[in-house]
């Protein structure tokens, strides 16, 4: 296995749709493997498994209370994911303000021809 960057690493564990049902589960407090496998129709072991991909990503933490290991959100690295994404939000809010200059100028273009249709388009 090769080692990945950290936010390669957060990226895939969070490309599992089962990892991330866990992950909004935790978002609502601590809780078991059991509590957490509830609403799966797979096998404990299988959610084991899930929640090892997000502890090595450091989504999660474990704890251990007698004989359970309670699940706890980490949200550091969730912030990560949500820090290199905003950087393309900047993007396209970017490209959306020029396309709407854009249909704007259109707009105002279609209403000129409208009122004036025999003088030339600007």
């Amino acid at each position: 296995m090769t080692e990945q960057d950290p936010l390669s690493t957060t990226l895939a564990a969070l490309s599992d749709p089962v990892r991330r049902a866990i992950l909004m589960r935790l978002a609502e407090g601590e809780a078991t493997v059991n509590e957490l496998a509830e609403p799966f129709d797979i096998s404990l072991p299988a959610i084991s498994r899930h929640l090892k991909v997000l502890e090595h990503a450091g989504l999660i933490s474990r704890s251990r209370e007698a004989q359970w290991r309670p699940c706890k959100l980490e949200t550091e690295k969730l912030k990560e994911v949500s820090d290199w994404i905003s950087q393309y939000k900047k993007f396209w809010e970017e490209n959306f303000d020029r396309l709407d200059d854009y249909l704007r100028h259109l707009k105002q273009k279609e209403q000129n021809h409208a009122a004036n249709p025999t003088e030339p388009d600007q």
